[in-house]
């Protein structure tokens, strides 16, 4: 149900992106779209740190844009349409009464008895969370993230060695 509703979410933020013309409105548009599907991956794999290190990759590329952006279209002004705005909430609201009558299960969750689902959720929790942690540290990936952790170590010491101390930011600051 959740899902459905984020993947109806991820259709209409694409569409309000195809419309978008400002530049820094599509990086907001982009984000939010961003946030949808690492919602999405972490609820398919129960846990969120796949999708939280995604996260954090796609805003650092859109801190790079951003500064970019607003480098570039400084003095363009923002308008909201009016239009856009009716359009995708109507979309979204058929999006969401679709997937209301399509997911036949909503209707039974609400009969279920939550405490029993909630035990049966948290004991399958725990136990994925540890084997996919176990996996990570174990024999045959373990040189894969001792190797991971020397290349950054190296890369963050051989970017410190090659800035120079008097020479750093091409835009000067007054």
């Amino acid at each position: 149900m959740i899902q459905l509703m984020l993947y109806s979410l991820i259709i209409t933020t694409s569409i309000i992106f195809l419309n978008m013309i400002h530049p820094l409105a599509m990086g907001l548009t982009l984000l939010i779209q961003t946030i949808f599907v690492c919602l999405i991956s972490g609820l398919m794999t129960k846990s969120f740190w796949y999708s939280y290190i995604l996260f954090l990759i796609f805003l650092g590329g859109m801190l790079v844009l951003f500064i970019y952006v607003t480098s570039l279209a400084s003095n363009e002004m923002f308008n909201l349409s009016i239009k856009l705005f009716l359009f995708s909430i109507s979309f979204l609201f058929i999006l969401f009464t679709l997937s209301l009558l399509i997911d036949k299960s909503s209707i039974s969750l609400f009969l279920m008895n939550n405490e029993m689902e909630s035990i049966i959720e948290k004991n399958s929790y725990f136990l994925e969370n540890s084997l996919s942690l176990n996996k990570l540290y174990n024999f045959p990936t373990n040189f894969i993230t001792i190797l991971l952790m020397n290349y950054l170590l190296i890369t963050l010491i051989v970017v410190v060695k090659i800035t120079k101390l008097f020479k750093g930011p091409i835009r000067m600051m007054s």
